[in-house]
């Protein structure tokens, strides 16, 4: 099964990216998924399902250690892919 996630961590901060921000943002990028995009107010990236869930632990654990007082995410499994 293949599964997109898309998150954002707060707070915000429109001047430069904060440490929570780069911190869920690197352990995604370190993960082994696939088509991550990485945007002013959120970062999507898709994946196999196993590595994708490996991935939220990860962003979440490094996210919240940098200071995040909120992680916003949501999962889907991508429609055609052996859901």
């Amino acid at each position: 099964m293949r599964l997109r996630v898309e998150f954002t961590t707060e707070p915000f901060d429109l001047d430069e990216p904060p440490p929570h921000a780069v911190a869920a943002r690197d352990a995604v990028r370190a993960a082994e998924l696939d088509a991550v995009d990485v945007g002013p107010f959120g970062t999507s990236a898709e994946g196999g399902s196993e590595e994708v869930l490996a991935a939220v632990g990860e962003l979440l654990r490094e996210s919240l250690r940098a200071g995040a007082t909120r992680v916003s995410l949501q999962v889907n499994v991508v429609p055609g892919e052996g859901a």
